[in-house]
């Protein structure tokens, strides 16, 4: 049986606090949320009914500055999916020693169901409700699950508008046009790349290594273009509607310029039916490959099928895609995961440079962009990788950022007080 996120998280948060003999005042503070926020509004439909959807924003953590982190439009959202994700945002800005905390929020809604006008609608409505916690200095909302920069600039226009001046740094991820930043929409693929070079470059490098990706999103699919064009051998691809295995390498570039059309990967091998065979969705967790690259969503890596999992090196592209029990399991057998707070934090160090950008009326170029998420990429890993040496008794990369994550929050809570 499946955990759920918010149980594996705070096991996650507990383990590592144990390990640190953290003390139980920064305990409870830091599995206490700033503000849980919901809501249930209106929205005009096109055919002149209306419909009550259900919307939330949870802020975890503010020690580190206003708070970060996406807004996911999904129908099976709940309000533990987001707790457990602003945790997770706070201890992944933490470790990319970003001045922000953690955050995040959503609509119960699948946005394919919707028109372009009635997702438009749905975006105002929620943005005018967030109105009072959102804000440039306060909460920074970001693409996620469902959402994407279009509605990025209804949001950030919603909101100037309630304040009779454009504001463009109440959100990122917004259209490059109106102020957002080039080498966003790769970022987080972008870092997962950046993050894997880093790992292999005491073995060698990315290039003739097999590869699987479970999800071809904004993010798998990015993930895997440049894999592809930094020589590694994408044999495995998946989307949620088909499953595909090519052993001597799927046609990554081909099957990312079909789905950047707005088609999906049963589309394309429709279409080129020679260019990979369809398997089982699981297949693609098991492949007998050297890295799997999970980013699609959360648990899918479970008890049942860890012990079955042959890559030795997982990239955790995705949020919280390994449960616990996996987690031991893949372990035990010797498997190095790079965790999500540090394998993901692509999307957000450039939702910094976004903010930043837009606090100061600045455009980067897209090299300027890449070469500064390198940088404070590179210095994340290594903050892990020696916090993983942990002075001669090896901990796990997951337990090593953790535990990075949660000294920086605690080390400014301290530092900060307690407000009477």
């Amino acid at each position: 049986m499946v955990d759920s996120i918010l149980e594996d998280v705070l096991a996650q948060f507990h383990q590592a606090a144990d390990q640190m003999g953290l003390d139980d005042r920064y305990r409870e503070y830091l599995t206490s949320w700033k503000t849980v926020f919901q809501t249930q509004f209106p929205v005009e439909m096109d055919d002149g009914s209306t419909r009550i959807f259900h919307g939330a924003r949870v802020i975890h953590n503010a020690a580190l500055g206003p708070t970060k982190g996406g807004m996911r439009y999904a129908a099976n959202l709940t309000i533990d999916d987001v707790k457990a994700l602003s945790m997770l945002m706070t201890w992944k800005c933490a470790i990319a020693n970003l001045p922000f905390g953690g955050a995040k929020g959503g609509v119960v809604v699948d946005p394919a169901t919707l028109s372009l006008g009635e997702l438009e609608n749905l975006t105002r409505r929620f943005t005018s409700e967030l109105e009072p916690i959102i804000g440039p200095d306060k909460d920074i909302p970001a693409p996620d699950l469902g959402t994407n920069a279009q509605v990025m600039a209804w949001m950030m226009d919603t909101y100037s508008m309630s304040h009779g001046y454009t504001i463009p740094a109440v959100v990122t991820g917004k259209p490059v046009a109106i102020g957002g930043s080039e080498g966003r929409f790769e970022a987080t693929g972008r870092g997962v790349l950046y993050l894997l070079e880093a790992q292999l470059s005491r073995q060698g490098s990315v290039r003739g290594k097999r590869v699987s990706v479970q999800g071809f999103g904004n993010v798998g699919s990015v993930a895997a273009r440049l894999i592809h064009e930094a020589g590694g051998i994408v044999t495995h691809l998946s989307d949620r509607f088909v499953a595909l295995h090519n052993p001597a390498g799927i046609d990554v570039p081909g099957a990312y310029a079909f789905a950047a059309s707005g088609h999906n990967l049963k589309e394309w091998h429709e279409q080129s039916p020679d260019a990979a065979e369809i398997i089982a969705p699981e297949d693609v967790l098991t492949a007998d490959v050297d890295i799997l690259v999970p980013a699609a969503v959360e648990s899918v890596l479970t008890g049942e099928n860890a012990p079955r999992v042959r890559a030795r090196l997982i990239v955790e592209a995705a949020n919280g895609p390994t449960t616990m029990e996996a987690d031991a399991i893949l372990n035990e057998r010797g498997v190095t995961i790079i965790p999500d707070i540090l394998a993901n934090a692509g999307g957000v160090t450039v939702s910094y440079f976004e903010w930043v950008q837009a606090r100061q009326y600045l455009h980067w170029s897209e090299a300027q962009v890449n070469e500064e998420l390198r940088r404070i990429l590179d210095r994340a890993y290594e903050a892990v990788v020696t916090a993983a040496a942990n002075n001669g008794h090896p901990i796990s990369q997951r337990a090593a950022a953790n535990r990075v994550g949660i000294e920086r929050v605690t080390e400014a809570a301290r530092l900060r007080g307690f407000y009477p």
